[in-house]
């Protein structure tokens, strides 16, 4: 039988069928950037489809940037096409920019304007004349949560509040796509929570396309509609989370055991029980994968062994178990020829 992880990072026999009743907003077709003998994105194929958020996921230099510079027409590919809004963003820059809005990870303003004064700038750029422009000003302001702050000095913002201004920004036009790039980075907790609710916001009560580049798994987890996993430059993995969880771990139950102590002994204690495939310690807990539920045999197991049973639930699987499944395949295989690791992603 071939290894679950594996099998899941082979090319789909046939390309997955479209969403019934959703357009594509983004649609690449082997596109392709290299420079010199560095290849940034190898081959990709990607959908993302009208009014979801979608998570572009992977490590610092794996191609995520590259992605955006080019459905963006800022960088042209070495090969292969990408449409955005139906349009070719090498011949039609321009009108991507307009309809489409870009949060880089490091915002730009003006530091000596206020915030109101920056995003009076950014709607002239845009063409939005002055009387509708106030009054879009005034929503986002109250949108992002910086109505108080609008006539302070943006040198004197905080970085999350140069965030969600660099959003208000990216709103402004009222586009149908926006990109997002390492939006959370640098912000704290309630800052991250914050932009996140802003975000989703965009997709339920507007109805507008989100694509989301981060490392940061857990925000990804909370938000995003589907996920695309990138591994040098390939996109080996891309679906709903449920259904890649489902493609590295069957249908497996997930056990999130608490007991006192968690030792060595408690490792060989449930190791014993049958029916128990793998055992992960993280932190205070350990995590059982089985062929089945079997709760009932762990508990008895650790109790005969003198452990306290402090906590035995099923749980779902992660992100960053995903993740870290499809890396450590798409690593392993990433000299196969021909990129024999790539997936359709649709």
């Amino acid at each position: 039988m071939s290894d679950p992880v594996t099998a899941a990072v082979q090319p789909s026999p046939s390309p997955q069928r479209r969403e019934p009743g959703r357009e594509p907003v983004i649609r690449t077709s082997a596109l392709t950037r290299r420079y010199d003998e560095v290849t940034a994105v190898d081959a990709l194929d990607l959908e993302i489809y009208e009014g979801e958020i979608f998570g572009l996921l992977g490590p610092n230099g794996a191609g995520k940037t590259t992605t955006i510079l080019m459905l963006l027409g800022l960088t042209e590919p070495t090969s292969g096409q990408a449409a955005v809004l139906g349009r070719d963003p090498t011949r039609e820059p321009l009108e991507i920019k307009r309809l489409t809005g870009y949060l880089p990870d490091n915002v730009g303003f003006y530091d000596h304007m206020t915030g109101r004064e920056n995003l009076r700038y950014t709607a002239r750029l845009n063409g939005i004349p002055d009387a509708e422009a106030e009054v879009r000003i005034e929503r986002l302001l109250e949108q992002v949560g910086l109505t108080e702050a609008a006539d302070r000095r943006v040198g004197g913002y905080s970085r999350g509040m140069r965030q969600r201004l660099g959003l208000a920004d990216v709103l402004i036009k009222e586009p149908r796509l926006v990109i997002l790039d390492e939006p959370t980075t640098g912000l704290d907790p309630e800052g991250a929570a914050e932009l996140l609710r802003l975000i989703t916001e965009l997709r339920d009560r507007h109805g507008v396309t989100v694509m989301l580049s981060s490392h940061q798994l857990q925000q990804v987890q909370q938000i995003c509609d589907r996920v695309g996993i990138f591994v040098g430059g390939r996109l080996i993995a891309c679906g709903p989370i449920d259904t890649l969880a489902r493609q590295i771990f069957g249908d497996a139950p997930l056990l999130e055991v608490e007991c006192a102590p968690v030792d060595d002994g408690a490792l060989s204690a449930v190791r014993g029980v049958d029916g128990v495939l793998e055992i992960d310690r993280e932190g205070p807990r350990l995590l059982v994968r089985a062929e089945r539920d079997v709760r009932p045999e762990v508990a008895a197991a650790l109790v005969k062994a003198g452990y306290r049973l402090l906590r035995l639930d099923l749980r779902s699987h992660s992100l960053e178990e995903i993740y870290r499944r499809y890396f450590r395949e798409g690593s392993r295989h990433g000299d196969d020829a021909d990129g024999g690791n790539r997936r359709r992603a649709r």
